[in-house]
């Protein structure tokens, strides 16, 4: 019982401890099998469990958070402002990501004996174009259907906005509808983040009992590089952005959001992850449902600082091992293309391997070279995704001091 009454981010991290020694031993004593196959399923459980409730939770959050707002000038500046940070970052990871691949160079003098290429990745990968594109929906309702996340949230920002041009009654009448449909739904999100641990534990000893470690060493120059970048944004990029500029204690707010960076770290799924990134920013952090159901939901999707800068180290990476020098130039375009194809990524698992087609296509670099990095591609899109969840609850709390919110639990000064 004790167990059960410990914060909930420590019995996550009992939880993925658990499974990675589940994992070892099973490895160690080859019954790989039941964990990859039965015990498994609870992880698919959980993961079932939180894909249920995200179109609910960001449609009925972001309209809510809309309407919140009340006219169109906070509407408005909330936006610039959510924009304007999401892409600052973004570029700053891809910056970084850029000037250690150059430095490091993992791939120079690099010889792989393995080519596999991804069935495919070729086929799923869009243009830019068609991801503005894909922004607007035919169809709301087959979009929500199919969990398509882009033009779901593009929906409920224009229905949201709009509800608040409507005239009374029935601007009340809809803003408390849909208000109540959002507490209902993070009622709901709070029962199934009760299992986290469980979930886990089941989906760190999966991935462990399958990949092993042996598959690192041959890419360990690689893994360092992309891993380096992240731990110097995380840990240097984003603390400094929020503490300069919001007096956020970074320590405070790392730790008010562990339970989520846990969960993203285990589901590589920044959109899975959500509803808890939602509730920690709120009841930890001390986050307003205004400003939370508003930035949260859109970083999901289109913040992803450390799938851009994964995707400019790994194209830069696959040059090198070809042999291929990509002068300034065309290094400006991986920049810009990683900046591009990490706002179209989806907030699920390995999105971005799939998404690094646009930049080799953009510099002309061999498909197959997505073969290289198939072997660690799972571990460090579990880092990256962490990297992503952090940066969007960064981006919530720096705009909410900006907003003049003064409850924000992880200020520096308190």
């Amino acid at each position: 019982m004790k167990l059960l009454k410990m914060p909930l981010h420590w019995q996550i991290f009992i939880g993925l401890v658990s499974g990675v020694l589940l994992a070892v031993l099973a490895r160690l004593f080859h019954f790989e099998s039941i964990v990859t196959q039965q015990v498994s399923i609870l992880g698919t459980v959980f993961i079932r469990a939180l894909k249920m409730i995200i179109v609910p939770l960001i449609v009925s959050s972001i309209i809510s958070g809309v309407t919140g707002l009340g006219d169109a000038e906070n509407f408005g500046r909330l936006a610039v402002k959510t924009l304007t940070y999401y892409i600052m970052t973004s570029i700053f990871a891809i910056l970084t990501g850029l000037v250690l691949v150059n430095l490091i160079a993992p791939g120079v003098g690099a010889h792989f004996g393995f080519h596999q290429v991804p069935h495919n990745i070729d086929t799923s990968a869009a243009t830019f174009k068609d991801t503005l594109l894909r922004i607007i929906p035919t169809n709301p309702l087959a979009s929500m259907v199919k969990g398509d996340i882009l033009p779901t949230i593009f929906f409920s920002l224009l229905f949201g906005f709009f509800i608040t041009r409507a005239q009374e009654p029935y601007r009340r009448q809809l803003t408390d509808l849909f208000e109540g449909i959002f507490q209902v739904m993070m009622k709901l999100t709070h029962f199934i983040i009760r299992f986290a641990p469980v979930g886990v534990f089941a989906l760190i000893a999966k991935i462990i009992a399958q990949t092993g470690l042996e598959a690192f060493i041959p890419l360990f120059k690689y893994m360092v590089t992309v891993i380096l970048g992240l731990i110097i944004h995380a840990t240097i990029t984003l603390p400094l952005i929020i503490y300069l500029l919001a007096g956020v204690s970074p320590l405070k707010h790392f730790k008010a959001m562990s339970a989520a960076l846990m969960t993203a770290f285990s589901t590589s799924s920044s959109s899975a992850t959500l509803p808890l990134t939602i509730e920690n920013a709120e009841h930890n952090a001390g986050v307003s449902n205004k400003i939370s159901s508003f930035v949260l939901p859109l970083g999901a999707t289109i913040n992803m600082d450390g799938t851009a800068l994964y995707e400019c180290v790994a194209a830069m990476f696959i040059a090198q091992v070809y042999g291929i020098d990509l002068s300034f130039g065309q290094q400006i375009i991986v920049v810009i293309t990683a900046l591009l194809a990490s706002i179209g990524a989806a907030g699920i698992p390995m999105a971005g391997l799939v998404m690094i087609t646009i930049i080799l296509r953009a510099v002309g670099l061999p498909l197959e070279g997505i073969g290289l990095i198939l072997a660690v591609d799972r571990i460090l899109d579990m880092l990256r995704t962490s990297v992503n969840v952090w940066s969007d609850s960064c981006g919530t709390v720096l705009i909410a001091k900006s907003e003049g919110e003064n409850g924000l639990k992880v200020l520096a000064k308190e």
